[in-house]
Parts: C-alpha cells; sequence; structure tokens
C-alpha cells in the first residue's frame, strides 16, 4: 500500500485553523496531486478516528466533511487515489463526510444531465437531501457559488452543528482561462472569499508555472499571477513543489517549500508555521517518501 501521511508532513496537513486558507501550488513535472490526496485523506480519516488525546476537546468531538471541486481531474482519479491510501470516498459519501463537485466533465456541454454518477448508482446521493456528487455547467462565478454555497447548505441540514466543512478547490485558477477573459482574478478571489465565510477552511491548489508568474505578457498571464500572488498574500500556510534546479533525479521527485502565508498569524503557538524545504519522491506504486537534504 502507498505510503499515507509522510511523517515530516503529519502537522501540515492537520486540519487548518477555522477561517484560515492553505495555498499548494504545483508546476509541471511537479504536481500537487500526491500531497492533495494526503490532505484528503488526513481530513477525513479525522471524521472517523477521532483523536481521543487531542489537546482541543472540541475538535477531537467534530467531525469533518470536505467538499471538493476540481477542474482537471474527475472523480474517477480522487477515488483511485484515496482508495490506495485507504480511505473509501464513496463510502465517506454515505455518511455526509464527503461532497465532489465535479468541475471538469460537463463545464462545456450545452445541456447538463445529472451530476457525475458514482457512490450508489444514480447520482441522486444520500441521506436526506444530500447530493454526494455535483457539476459546474458553465465556467462562470455564478456557477460555481450556486453549486459550493448548496452543497455547504445540504451539508448543514443533515449533519450536526458541530461539523466542520473544509473546502478544496484544485486548479481553481483554470476558471481565469475557461471563462475566456470573463473573469477577473480579484472578481475570482472575491468569490471565494465570499465562500469561505461559510465553512470552517479552505485548501487551494494553482499553477505556479514560470510563464504564468514571472512572464505576464498575455493578458491571461497577469491574471494568472494576481489571483496567485493574492491567494498567498490571504494565506496561513503555503507550500509549494517545483523540479530540482539540477534537473531530475532518480530518487527525487522535487522540491516541497513549507513557509508562512501573508494572512495575520494567530498568537496561539499551534498555529505558527515552521518554514522549511524538504525533498520528496513519488514511486511508482504511489507511495511516497519526504526527507531533508543531505
Amino acid at each position: 500500500m502507498a505510503s499515507r501521511i509522510p511523517p515530516l508532513l503529519d502537522t501540515y496537513l492537520r486540519l487548518p485553523p477555522e477561517t484560515s486558507l492553505v495555498l499548494l501550488s504545483g508546476v509541471l513535472g511537479s504536481t500537487t496531486n500526491w500531497l492533495l490526496l494526503r490532505y484528503l485523506h488526513s481530513l477525513l480519516l479525522s471524521s472517523t478516528q477521532p483523536d481521543p488525546a487531542a489537546a482541543d476537546a472540541e475538535a477531537a468531538g467534530a467531525s469533518t466533511t470536505v467538499v471538493l471541486v476540481s477542474f482537471l481531474r474527475d472523480y474517477a482519479f480522487w477515488k483511485d487515489g484515496a482508495g490506495k491510501l485507504g480511505t473509501d470516498l464513496d463510502g465517506l459519501s454515505k455518511k455526509a463526510r464527503f461532497v465532489f463537485v465535479d468541475g471538469l466533465t460537463a463545464l462545456f456541454r450545452t445541456s447538463v444531465g445529472a451530476s457525475p454518477q458514482h457512490s450508489n448508482g444514480n447520482g441522486n446521493g444520500h441521506g436526506p437531501g444530500l447530493k454526494s456528487s455535483r457539476a459546474l455547467s458553465a465556467p462562470t462565478l455564478q456557477q460555481l457559488h450556486k453549486e459550493l454555497q448548496d452543497a455547504v447548505a445540504q451539508i448543514r441540514r443533515v449533519t450536526s452543528e458541530e461539523q466542520k466543512i473544509v473546502l478544496v478547490a484544485d486548479q481553481l485558477d483554470l476558471l481565469l482561462a475557461a471563462s475566456g477573459g470573463d473573469i477577473s482574478s480579484q472578481q475570482l478571489r472575491e468569490t471565494l472569499l465570499d465562500i469561505r465565510e461559510n465553512v470552517h477552511s479552505a485548501i487551494v491548489t494553482v499553477s505556479a508555472d514560470s510563464p504564468l508568474i514571472t512572464s505576464q505578457t498575455t493578458s491571461l498571464e497577469k491574471e494568472h499571477a494576481a489571483f496567485a500572488i493574492s491567494l498567498a498574500h490571504d494565506a496561513h500556510l503555503t507550500i509549494g513543489l517545483r523540479m530540482l534546479d539540477t534537473g531530475t533525479a532518480r530518487d527525487v521527485s522535487g522540491v516541497l517549500r513549507i513557509a508562512q502565508g501573508g494572512a495575520e498569524s494567530s498568537t496561539t503557538a499551534a498555529d505558527v508555521v515552521e518554514e522549511r524545504e524538504l525533498l520528496y519522491y513519488v514511486a511508482g506504486d504511489g507511495g511516497v517518501r519526504v526527507f531533508e537534504r543531505g
């Protein structure tokens, strides 16, 4: 079985502080897929196996639900990857602990039928009034806002008030390109801020390739850079993945840099981010090793 949570990352992959934003960035050849899968595993594991020794008794007793909206990868990808880590997304959907919003399959269709089918095979969801899967039918902020807000509202109706909802948005920056210039970085940031007001915390992944961040020769590159930089300023924690400066290596896939985001830090010691730079290796079977340099 693939490595679950590398020990050096354990403290960073726990439930983020309330109202906080975690920003994950990657580049071609060094994507955030494996890291986001381990975030899902860590967050969803806490909903089924609460830690009785946790310092925060309220956090230990509350469950966590994840709303995942993904713009480049379908449900089958996340289900398979999470399954290798021992996380059953179908089973968690039935327990109202996981909701998937498909931002890929139906985004450019002129007409949209049922939501992507999974879990119980009919796409109607589980439990009273809870749809376990949804789909964006157009690359607009109105559609994004509606689907995510509806998902959060339905979770609130079928779960307890102690439920902590974490929004996970994979490659949210795709909307800037998919909209054909109709969405600005500021509008997308404001929409995200509005949605974040109704969840415990949020995790967002974006692309940070050099042409998108440093070149800024086209309007899309300028909007992308502005969006990524604004999220870094809003974030409590940033984790950036990149290739080795010296190229490729047989036993190293890339570099992982953990840093404090630009948001005002909490005064509690538990919320202080220990900044560090680590190396990681993703094996062919999906297993991951994270280790110090040297």
